[in-house]
This record gives structure tokens, sequence and C-alpha cells, in this order.
């Protein structure tokens, strides 16, 4: 298991809320096993972007609170 960081979870954490709006179309008693594969790349597709935007915003907001170098 990888040891995350603070940032990284907080992605993951915005990375499942994405993931729960497609499994409120999916059905949530629809079964891992009965999932299609459009739908479960959909769900993988959700989560891995998810996660990176999260990523991307977190790594703004740190830019922008970190002064700049004065030369």
């Amino acid at each position: 298991m990888v040891d995350l960081t603070e940032q990284e979870k907080s992605a993951m954490r915005q990375a499942v809320k994405m993931v729960v709006e497609v499994m409120e179309e999916i059905g949530w008693n629809t079964r891992l096993s009965d999932l299609t594969e459009p739908q479960v790349l959909t769900i993988i597709e959700v989560a891995v972007s998810g996660f990176q935007d999260a990523m991307r915003e977190i790594a703004t907001a740190n830019k922008q609170q970190v002064p700049e170098v004065p030369f």
C-alpha cells in the first residue's frame, strides 16, 4: 500500500463523489459482475479524471499560496 499525502486523500474523496454520480445513474443494486464493459470503463474514467482534476486544483491552489522568489 502506498502512503498517500493529504492532498492525494483529498483528491480521492473528490473522485469518489464523481463515481457516486455515475453509480446513481447505473443503480446501486447492480452487482459488479452485471456491469457492462462501457459502464466499467465510465466508472474508471470518471475516477481517474476526477482524481487528476482535483490534484491539478490542489497544485494550482498551493502554487498561488507560495510567495514568489524576489530575484
